[in-house]
């Protein structure tokens, strides 16, 4: 019989890459994390992992193991969604992340609606870049989170999470001119950028917009916040782009360009999770608390 921690170590080998990456996940030793896996070889009675160089990629029977482990883990996240419906009171910890401008606007109304109807959930907030999102749900840090991603560089999707729609927003050019209503980014070719922390969405796609309009940004400022961000294009230390949610109080001076460009944001959690009842009650409570925050 497969051991399910084995299988675990497996998948996860093959998503982050190296066993270091998956010692650090599991917070076990590198040298632990190859026993287990030289273990659920000999279970297995095939090879399922070779090195190359000093690499370990997975074998074709590593690969096929792989897509049952997570099928097994996801049938592992229904059981367990199914005895919490059994428990029936909603309680325990939750594990939210989001990203900071759904902290600000979407999630507070959405907070109150649980702590209300389900007062024994003792729910827990992270904010992170949805980057570290998938990782997070693996690692079991968070439950459930809103993640985005935006048309013009659609995010790969991962196969052990699942995600419902929640949001579409416009994204708009900020910026203290009028500018072009033709082609707003182009007249941007020679001004000074603010754009994201390298690493984080935000700033892939900035790199992306003005590489499609066929130049690369002159970055002045790296911010993270859209507060911050607007206030910089007030004080006229360059332009960005600025999603939805974030405009409502922009500065006075600061102009809002819509671009065609579109921000898609989604409920994501671990597959096999969507009839746990705690994350029912937070699609729900997050899905009205957005339709709210719309109408006004």
């Amino acid at each position: 019989m497969l051991d399910v921690r084995r299988l675990r170590l497996l998948r996860d080998l093959a998503q982050l890459g190296t066993i270091a990456a998956v010692a650090k996940a599991h917070t076990y030793t590198p040298s632990a994390v190859s026993q287990q896996l030289a273990v659920l070889e000999r279970e297995a009675g095939v090879p399922l992992l070779e090195r190359t160089g000093r690499r370990v990629v997975l074998t074709p029977a590593g690969v096929v193991l792989v897509r049952h482990a997570e099928t097994v883990l996801a049938a592992l996240e229904s059981a367990d969604a199914a005895l919490a419906d059994a428990r029936g009171e909603l309680s325990g910890p939750l594990r939210i992340g989001a990203f900071p401008t759904a902290v600000r606007t979407l999630l507070p109304a959405a907070l109150v609606a649980l702590g209300r109807d389900h007062p024994a959930l003792e729910l827990m907030v992270a904010e992170l870049d949805p980057v570290a999102v998938p990782e997070a749900l693996r690692e079991r840090r968070l439950d459930v989170a809103l993640v985005h991603d935006y048309d013009i560089m659609p995010v790969e999707p991962d196969r052990t999470v699942d995600a419902v729609p929640l949001l579409d927003e416009t994204v708009f050019l900020a910026t203290r001119s009028t500018g072009s209503d033709d082609d707003p980014i182009g007249t941007t070719r020679n001004a000074d950028w603010i754009v994201g922390t390298p690493g984080t969405v935000c700033h892939a796609v900035t790199l992306q917009v003005c590489r499609a309009a066929g130049f690369s940004p002159r970055v002045r400022h790296h911010a993270d916040d859209f507060d911050a961000v607007l206030a910089l294009v007030a004080a006229g230390q360059g332009v960005s782009l600025v999603p939805q949610l974030a405009t409502a109080q922009a500065p006075p001076g600061v102009h809002l360009i819509p671009l065609a460009t579109r921000r898609h944001t989604k409920i994501a959690y671990r597959q096999g999770a969507s009839s746990h009842p705690a994350i029912a009650a937070f699609v729900l409570a997050v899905q009205a608390a957005t339709a709210t925050y719309l109408a006004h």
